[in-house]
């Protein structure tokens, strides 16, 4: 297995909810911002392809809260693709805090792509992602 791409972020105030800690759904904010950074490592340019027509669609998301963050915790994300069908493609994330390694989420993103007619196509720049 090839290591994990890895994203580092520090939690912000107004991400934060009334109890202090990062709200659930910032979580997807996070790990969408490290798929775009990971696709743009890869070579893989998401606006790129959506002028071209073809849109980069999430079909399902599934996310294990394990641990908080709080206000200027400093985290990683890490991102590993894999291929799950033909047109389907999963994105495997965890948000691990660095001031102890402790792993706060983890989660599957599973998406696919689309042409401008909106069948699912994966272009060659995203086929690009599964070539070992």
């Amino acid at each position: 297995m090839s290591t994990p791409f890895r994203l580092e972020l520090k939690v912000r105030d107004y991400e934060l909810d009334m109890q202090g800690i990062v709200n659930n759904g910032v979580y997807f904010n996070y790990l969408e911002h490290a798929r775009h950074e990971f696709l743009l490592d890869k070579g893989v340019d998401f606006a790129a392809l959506a002028e071209q027509g073809i849109h980069l669609v999430v079909i399902r998301s599934e996310l294990d809260y394990k641990a908080s963050l709080k206000s200027g915790d400093r985290f990683v994300i890490e991102v590993e693709a894999e291929r799950l069908s033909k047109v389907k493609f999963g994105f495997r994330q965890r948000v691990i805090r660095l001031s102890d390694e402790k792993v706060c989420v983890e989660g599957l993103v599973i998406g696919t792509a689309l042409n401008e007619r909106g069948r699912p196509y994966l272009s060659p720049a995203i086929e690009s992602l599964f070539e070992v």
